[in-house]
Formats: C-alpha cells, structure tokens, sequence
C-alpha cells in the first residue's frame, strides 16, 4: 500500500494530525494507498516555505537558470514516463493509450513551452515629452507575483496541474499545489523529480486534502498566498473568489462548461463524426471542453445521429493497460451517482435513449469500478435540465435546428461560456458563426487542437481570467512602470 505524504520545502512529510484518506482505483476500486489531509499546520508551512523561497536561492536565480531548472524537470519527467503514466491510470482509470499521447507528454511539455515563450516577451517602453525638453523615459518591469496557489483537477491530473505550476515558476514565483483528493500520486510523485532536479526547497509545494474546511480552502483563504489559480467546478470556483476578496488577490479561475456543438449540413461528416466522438466521450466525458449538446442541422440529423450511435458501440471498456481499450471509467463511484442521476432525469423529462443510460456488467473483477454506459439522447426540450446543467459524463444530447440564427441562438442560450465546436465547410459561415459563440474558445473542424502560446479561459460562469502564452505572463507577473527623468 502507497503513502501519499505532503511535500513541503523540498521533504516528504505526513499530518501532524496523522489523519489519512483512502485513495481508491476507480477500475475495480482497489485501495492504493493513503492520503496525508493537510490541516492548518501543514499548510502554514507550505505557505511560508514558499515565501521563503522567493528570498533564496530561487530569488537570486537568474530568468535563464530557472529555465534551466524548468527544462530539466521536464526531462526527468519523460525519464520516469512509465512511472507517471501507472500512478496517472490508477488514480483516473483512463486507458493507457490516451494518457501515453496526452497526459504525460503535454504535462512534461508545459515546463518548457512556457519557459519558451514567457523568456522572449519583451515589456513596453514609451518616451515622453516634459515642459524643460530633456524628456522622460518609461518602461515595464516584470517581477514574480509571490506564493501561488495552484488548486488543481482530477480529470487531466498532470497536464493541469503542470499547465499552472510550469508558467508561475518560469516567472520566478512559488507554489503551493493541492491537488484534488480523486489523484493526488504525479502531484506527489513530481515532488521526487523536483529534488532529483536541484530545484530548492519551498519552490514547489503539494498539500493533500479536500476542500471546505480543509487544504483547500486553507489554502485560498491563506493571506500570505500572493493569487490563486484554480480549474473545477463553478461552484467551488465563486467559493474561492469569495476568500481571495480577503486581500484582494488575484484570481484566475477556469469552471463549468456546457459546450456546444454545431453541426452545418455542408460539414466533411466523417470529421464531425470523429471528432463529436472524441469531444463526447474521450477520458469518459471528464473533459471540461467536452461536449453535452450537440445540435445538428436537419437535413442530416438523422443520419448523424445513427453514424455516433454506431461509433458509441465500437468503443471498447476495460482495463487501462489492454491496449485495445479506448473507454475508462468515471474517476469514483460519488461522481458515478452523480452522472447516473443526470442518466435518470433524462428518462424523467423524456429523453429518446439511442443508446447507453445505465452501467454496464463489467464481469466479476471490475463489477466494483465505477463503470458507466456512454450515453446518446434525443427528443429533450430546450429547458430540460439535462439540457442545461453540467454533468461531465459521457453523454450528449442531440438536437435539429434549421438555420443559422436559430442555432447560435441555442448553443448561446447557457449560463455558461468555456467553448464551442464548429462542423461546417464553408469559411465566410466559419467565421461568421465563431464570432458570434458567447465561449472563451472555438473550434472549427477540430477540437481540443490547443496552442499554448493562445488565450486559454472562460466566458460568463465558466471562469475568469486568460492563460496560455503572454496571458499567463500577465497573471503570473506584476509588472511596474520604471520613470526616470532624463
């Protein structure tokens, strides 16, 4: 059995409490280990380790030595691929096969990616005409913003978490990580690579718990913590903006999605079929830019709606390691009762199942997993619950509409705005329709195609705030403008 212990400046430590959580595979729901939970001791001192930290040897490196640093974690994180990739699948029960392309090599890659691009941004200057003639000369100075708190998900644990704590370090700040209690094993399993690596201690700091009245709202509600970065559900994401107004920290808050896709009767249909597939069901529906509502013109409704049916039934369930195995399971049997009510109400507000709604016999050995069927709906009114409410399950509901206006209409009308997909070949319809997409993010022909150097954020409840490229400079950083009188 593992124990996941806190990593605070640079040592592995358990609760002073001596109070532990089980960590549980969701493949067959195996024990895999306990879980230290942080009480205000641990915290406290992961926040002043980090505070410490920008005062020593960390403060006192160079842009291009951190970078160093940062380059070569991501290096050892690709010398312990196998490693990361074992603690990453039994946390999650996502198939191998999806966390070998995506997980861990995009997680490895956010060090040096933003190393990359947060190294050559220059700042501003402006020279400025004073009443004696000799001028004034004004530029931008970048300092660290401080301790960071990164509160981290458990869908794409690595990638997420990395996604923050690459940039806030290439920036010279610290961090403090608490990970989500579902996957708490790269998190802590990073802490080993980063004392492999010679980063110093208090640099790079990971707290396990839960949230309200525990690490995490420890954590956000900590005074010394400088911002606070977060990627979850709305809910938790206002509770958090609630205690960085204490302070007036700064926030940078990624939430729900109930995202759209619009499908044009002139689209290239194998494409929109492959990549609904993917934007609906990859990583089991735990994707917060997947898709829940689908709407598809009316002259090929019907035939997409058999064409997804079909790929709904080639998907095949399993053990992560069978490297046939493209479906998981949800990542515990809590959100499993969750993403099952939203599969009953369906059927209460009259639902049309085309396919799946239940849990499927996975057979003695994973019969305990939290399995659950990818599911297909039609018929459901535009004011349906499920039509509106976040589930992050895999499940869509499918929808005709007629015309333009009428869909951008539909796909707008959510309290929501995280991203939208596209399907159409026609370029002046393209631009037309994903200017008019009230969502941080729009696909057209493709989804889930991500250039870091982009904007990256929500609209409306789905968050607050941009990273990605010289937008997680501008959070990551403060910047003053230098004056001097010449």
């Amino acid at each position: 059995m593992k124990q996941f212990n806190h990593f605070i400046n640079g040592e592995f430590s358990a609760s002073s409490s001596q109070v532990v959580f089980e960590n549980r595979c969701p493949v067959d729901n195996h024990l895999i280990g306990q879980v230290a939970e942080a009480g205000q001791p641990e915290v406290n001192a992961a926040v002043a380790a980090a505070k410490a930290a920008l005062l020593g040897p960390w403060g006192d490196m160079t842009q291009a030595q951190r970078i160093q640093l940062l380059d070569r974690v991501a290096e050892r994180i690709n010398e312990r691929f196998d490693e990361f990739l074992q603690a990453e699948c039994l946390d999650t029960g996502k198939p191998h096969k999806i966390a070998s392309h995506i997980d861990i090599p995009r997680g490895a890659a956010n060090f040096k990616a933003f190393s990359e691009t947060l190294a050559n941004h220059p700042t501003e200057s402006f020279k400025l005409d004073t009443p004696d003639g000799k001028g004034a000369l004004n530029y931008g100075h970048r300092s660290p913003k401080g301790v960071i708190a990164v509160i981290s998900p458990w869908n794409l644990p690595l990638l997420l978490m990395t996604w923050k704590v690459g940039p806030a370090l290439a920036c010279g700040n610290t961090v403090v990580v608490k990970p989500s209690e579902e996957t708490p094993a790269t998190a802590t399993l990073l802490g080993e690579v980063m004392q492999e690596c010679g980063v110093p201690a208090g640099v790079y700091n990971v707290v396990h718990g839960f949230g309200p009245n525990s690490a995490g709202a420890m954590l956000s509600g900590h005074p010394d913590v400088d911002a606070i970065t977060f990627t979850g559900e709305t809910r938790t994401g206002e509770a958090i903006m609630r205690s960085a107004a204490v302070g007036l920290r700064n926030v940078s808050l990624e939430c729900g999605g109930k995202n759209p896709s619009l499908v044009f009767a002139d689209c290239d249909l194998d494409k929109a079929i492959e990549g609904t597939m993917r934007s609906a069901f990859v990583n089991c529906g735990q994707v917060c830019l997947g898709t829940e509502r689908v709407y598809v013109e009316r002259p090929i409704f019907e035939q997409f709606v058999q064409r997804l049916k079909e790929g709904v039934e080639q998907l095949k369930l399993g053990r992560p390691e069978d490297p046939s195995v493209d479906f998981g399971p949800l990542v515990s049997h809590k959100h499993r009762d969750k993403v099952l009510s939203y599969y009953q109400l369906a059927k209460q507000e009259g639902a049309t199942v085309v396919i799946g709604g239940g849990v499927p016999d996975m057979g003695a050995e994973l019969n305990d997993g939290a399995w659950i069927e990818p599911t297909i709906w039609t018929g459901l009114n535009d004011d349906a619950r499920v039509v509106n409410e976040e589930i992050f399950g895999p499940c869509c509901h499918i929808r005709p509409f007629d015309s333009e206006t009428e869909v951008i209409a539909l796909a707008n009308n959510t309290r929501y705005g995280l991203s939208a997909t596209i399907w159409t070949e026609n370029s002046s319809r393209a631009c037309r329709v994903a200017e008019a997409m009230e969502a941080g993010i729009v696909w057209v022909n493709s989804w889930f195609l991500r250039d870091l150097r982009t904007a990256f954020g929500g609209a409306k409840e789905s968050g607050i705030g941009r990273e990605g490229g010289v937008h997680s400079l501008e959070f990551y950083t403060e910047i003053k403008n230098i004056c001097i009188k010449l």
